[in-house]
């Protein structure tokens, strides 16, 4: 162990924990004897925090100097430029103060060299930056990117005060939101790099109008063609917007490096385990929803994945652009790539990453694999004693050290902020590394050529944007840079160099012959950025020794109508070698939009010869019309393993050529053993329709005999759903009984009552057993459509009928959200009569509203709940508990709505790892207060349909045709558009309010106890 003075107290080097305080934290021990309240303080903030070995972390600058950063930039004089989040969804945390002038843009500054900020002034200050999430600084311009707006704020003066504003965009929506608008950053091409997640939607300009992208398509998220989060390219003052990519969730931030590659995270549907780092290749879409429907990523589907993370981002589907690394559970903020050599090598030239969620920052080295990449995870900075610890952001300083940005709060995610007095920003560099900004001069090109090489982006942006404007006059110093030997350095002369009037084509034609794939890669998308035609570029590239160079290539094809493109793609398509997911789609982009006459030339040049791995590749992600014969016959070939079948009835999804429902039916023809040809026929059959059965036999005969073989799975009401079949209401009625809590039982239900089945379930209510008239009763009461809320309730009223089954009728009318609604009418009304009275309480007792369940107390006449008085949190949090005794009561009152490791019911976020999200305090508030933070993706809504009745649950997917409802419980409810005549998002969580009432206080300390192991 070694000790250093410092200012303010000593350093204790302790198994590589970098632990400082007023006195020495020797150990564990030390820091668990300090109260919470000495835990949070900026004094202790370093002793919860574990540091790589090799690498050191200091306090930079905390609270009272800023508080909940969230977000941050660093200029070329080493100023950490900071936005505040104080004024946090203030409508969602009423309670939570707001500070009336809105929020700040700080300006952090160390001014007497001892590693620490000493200053902090405001830049601005104002309620339309309240919660901004982005903010990049350049030169007398400060880029904020805060929904609805992109603002560019000037200091013409120079006095660190903002002097006017502009408006770069608008109309984007997610205002408040952390899915909404990101932060920008500098290209090595000189242009702006931006994102935004689902929230987002669209793009306007600064007069509210749609921007459009250079294809004339409108930028918003309604499928034509784009959908959800999106990643932007734009000429520095907003212009000329490029589309890059689609299909996220909540792609928080783009990294960008010298190369021009673009890198970004993305965060699951929360709880999935499914957090992922993406290489984001050009026009690529990312699979967050059905690239052709927008459905969910939970609909059902042929070639399903079993795991959940290649579910969840579609990744069996053609056209959906692989995952780089999957990360697991989390709440990934900002990242960037560190092109500096101050730290450890194993982080040179890679992605340094923050997520929140669980409390990280961490990097992924990166090998290039055929056209794409393999990545593994290097940890930097763990929150691992302090769960509070929340990376908000990651930027490097102009010393190549790395700044984090803390924003410090007890919960991440959903819609909560439980902390308004802290927020951090730590700097990690290597022992001993005081942080000392070097010196530039920007007069000169070459001091600008020197800045150029610096890790820092702001510095770096500064510099090209001299170099650019001196031109030919700064063409010397770069050409030295471009003759050195660091690759990257040569990169970003190239960059300038391309651009330099009448030179520039000249260096990139040199570039595009260098011994370095990156530089060829480098030089061809220099080209792309100029007005030359860029097909002779193809054609030196086509036959390139490295895939990722002829991956660039084919995506330089997208949408060109050159007559040499569909020979080009051919020529690169016939060097797939069929392992290569990236190359594949990187062809596939190439050919988006004339897949007709590419995959022509491609047959014609391939002959015979196409069933092969790579020629079932290219036919299974193509989408010409041409291809569908050619995938028939591959699903028919007895050679291909009928496990990779399913995969190419998907591909089928995606045609929509009125040909391709006969090729289906000449599978139907097909003469393979029995079972394998049902397996077929039933997939066959599900990318039907009910025209394909009125017009052919064929379809008519198996269809009845798939109906048979599938008798009492999904498969079978997927049949029935799919042709709109009214003669199976025998069939349906009985998965109804056999299975009246579970989804099949339920969808069974709808079926039944949609198409034809109310007369044979009226029989069994009017004439059958007990016993099933009480399954029936129970199943449609979990179905909660019009018909079945309409159907119990004529039941539990009519006189004639047994009381005990009114009363069981009654009880199931309460099950759902619409029948609920319905018995709440009926009891304020007085249409129940007294004797179903008990009956009624029952149903509406486990409502989650409170003012429903006292509503069924005042049936029965019981006491009004009273909510048990509770210590506060903090008290709570520091009893002891049992997570044996916490996970009895987990599985008794929580497991309806919530998984723990694929056990119980998926309605609210899988919980598997919450210990590693939510320390304790935020684990009481959210079960104390679960209208405080709404994960997103799980808020409720209410659909009313034409009839006026009302359904409520969590919209699971949604096309432009219907709705599917999750509702509580984890069944699944499918609604028409045409049907729903209004919406409503709910303002409370579907979490029941009040949980904890009927717990004592030391079982709620237990359940506690064993959510917080959960890891």
């Amino acid at each position: 162990m070694g000790y250093k003075k410092i200012k303010g107290g000593i350093i204790c080097v302790c198994l590589g924990l970098m632990l400082v305080a007023s006195g020495c934290l020797q150990n564990k021990q030390d820091y668990e004897r300090l109260s919470d309240q000495e835990k949070r303080s900026a004094e202790h903030a370093l002793a919860g925090l574990e540091t790589r070995d090799g690498l050191k972390t200091t306090l930079f600058a905390s609270e009272d100097m800023l508080v909940n950063p969230t977000n941050m930039d660093i200029d070329g004089e080493g100023r950490v430029w900071v936005t505040e989040g104080y004024n946090y969804r203030p409508s969602l945390n009423p309670e939570n103060p707001t500070k009336t002038d809105g929020d700040r843009i700080v300006i952090l500054e160390d001014t007497d060299g001892d590693s620490k900020a000493d200053t902090s002034k405001v830049f601005y200050q104002g309620n339309d930056i309240n919660a901004a999430l982005g903010i990049m600084v350049l030169d007398n311009r400060v880029i904020v990117s805060r929904s609805p707006h992109v603002f560019v704020f000037y200091d013409d003066d120079g006095d660190d005060k903002a002097d006017r504003k502009e408006v770069m965009f608008s109309g984007i929506q997610g205002e408040q939101h952390d899915h909404a608008v990101h932060a920008f950053v500098f290209g090595p091409d000189g242009k702006f790099y931006f994102n935004f997640g689902n929230e987002g939607q669209v793009l306007k300009d600064a007069d509210g109008n749609i921007v459009t992208d250079e294809f004339g398509n409108p930028i918003t998220d309604e499928g034509n063609p784009y959908r959800q989060g999106m990643v932007f390219r734009s000429d520095r003052d907003g212009s000329n917007v490029e589309v890059l990519a689609h299909n996220f969730r909540n792609n928080y931030e783009v990294a960008v490096d010298s190369y021009g590659t673009l890198w970004q995270s993305d965060n699951d549907d929360d709880g999935n385990k499914g957090v992922r780092i993406n290489y984001v290749m050009e026009y690529g879409n990312y699979g967050y929803t059905d690239e052709k429907t927008g459905a969910g990523w939970r609909t059902r589907r042929t070639g399903m994945a079993e795991d959940i993370p290649t579910r969840h981002w579609y990744q069996n589907d053609p056209g959906s652009i692989p995952n780089l690394l999957q990360t697991g559970a989390g709440s990934p903020t900002g990242i960037l790539v560190y092109e500096g050599d101050l730290l450890p090598e194993v982080f040179h030239n890679e992605m340094i990453h923050a997520d929140a969620g669980p409390n990280v920052i961490r990097s992924y080295p990166v090998e290039k694999d055929g056209a794409g990449y393999t990545a593994h995870i290097e940890d930097m900075l763990k929150g691992n004693k302090d769960q509070w610890f929340r990376p908000s952001d990651v930027t490097v300083a102009p010393d190549g050290s790395i700044f984090v940005a803390d924003w410090y709060d007890p919960g991440v995610g959903g819609h909560q902020m439980g902390d308004q007095q802290r927020g951090r920003i730590f700097r990690i560099a290597p022992e001993g590394s005081e942080y000392k900004v070097p010196e530039v001069d920007l007069s000169t090109t070459t001091g600008a050529v020197e800045a150029l090489k610096s890790p820092n982006m702001n510095l770096r942006a500064r510099a090209w944007l001299k170099l650019h404007e001196w031109g030919t006059d700064a063409e010397e110093q770069l050409v030295k840079l471009w003759e050195s030997d660091d690759t990257r350095y040569r990169a970003r002369a190239l960059w300038l160099l391309s651009k330099l009037p009448n030179k520039g084509i000249s260096y990139v034609e040199q570039a595009l012959s260098d011994n370095n794939p990156d530089i060829r890669i480098t030089a061809f998308r220099a080209a792309r950025q100029l007005e030359v035609d860029i097909i002779p570029y193809v054609e030196q590239l086509v036959d390139d020794s490295a895939s990722e160079v002829r991956r660039e290539a084919a995506i330089a094809l997208h949408h060109n109508e050159s007559q040499r493109a569909a020979g080009l793609w051919t020529d690169l398509a016939m060097q797939h070698d069929g392992s290569d997911r990236w190359y594949l789609e990187a062809l596939g982009i190439g050919a988006a939009g004339q897949w007709d006459r590419f995959f022509v030339a491609w047959s014609d040049a391939v002959g015979s010869e196409w069933n092969t791995p790579a020629g079932r590749d290219i036919i299974w992600r193509s989408r010409a019309e041409a291809a569908l014969p050619k995938l028939a016959s591959i699903i028919k070939d007895p050679l291909v393993n009928s496990n990779e079948k399913p995969k190419y009835f998907r591909a089928f999804h995606f045609h929509d050529s009125p040909e391709k429902s006969e090729h289906l039916i000449g599978i139907l023809q097909g003469q393979g053993d029995l079972q394998n040809q049902q397996e077929l026929n039933l997939m066959a059959l599900k990318q039907l329709d009910r025209s394909a059965l009125q017009r052919s036999s064929v379809v008519q005969r198996e269809l009845e005999n798939a109906l048979t073989a599938a008798k009492g799975t999904q498969e079978f009401l997927d049949l029935v759903e799919k042709f709109e079949l009214e003669n199976q209401s025998q069939e349906l009625l009985t998965l109804m009984q056999s299975y009246p809590d579970s989804s099949l039982g339920i969808r069974a239900s709808q079926l039944s009552l949609e198409y034809g089945g109310r007369e044979l379930i009226m029989s069994v209510l009017d004439e059958g057993a007990e016993q099933d008239k009480m399954k029936v009763m129970t199943v449609l009461g979990n179905t909660s459509t019009p018909r079945s809320i309409e159907l119990l309730e004529q039941y539990s009223l009519n006189e004639q009928n047994q009381l005990a089954m009114r009363r069981h009728a009654i009880t199931a009318l309460g099950s759902s959200w619409g029948g609920e609604q319905r018995l709440v009418e009926l009891v304020k009304s007085g249409i129940v009569p007294e004797p179903l009275h008990a009956a009624a309480a029952e149903g509406l007792s486990d409502s989650w509203r409170g003012d429903v369940r006292q509503l069924a107390k005042t049936l029965t006449g019981e006491a009004q709940e009273q909510q048990a008085d509770l210590p506060p949190v903090t008290e709570l949090v520091s009893k002891e508990g049992s997570p044996e005794q916490g996970k009895q009561i987990f599985e008794q009152s929580c497991q309806i709505c919530h998984q723990v490791n694929g056990q119980g019911t998926q309605f609210g976020p899988a919980l598997s790892e919450i210990g590693s999200k939510l320390p304790k305090e935020g684990l009481y508030d959210a079960i104390l207060n679960p209208n405080g933070g709404i994960s997103f993706g799980y808020e409720g809504y209410t659909l009313t349909l034409e009839d006026g009745t009302e359904v409520a649950g969590i919209i699971q997917s949604e096309t432009g045709s219907e709705v599917v409802l999750l509702m509580p419980g984890g069944y699944t409810s499918t609604y028409s558009k045409s049907e729903i005549s209004g919406r409503e998002q709910l303002e409370r969580s579907l979490m029941p309010e009040n949980l904890h009432s009927g717990m004592s206080q030391q079982e709620l300390v237990d359940l506690v106890e064993y959510l917080s192991s959960l890891e």
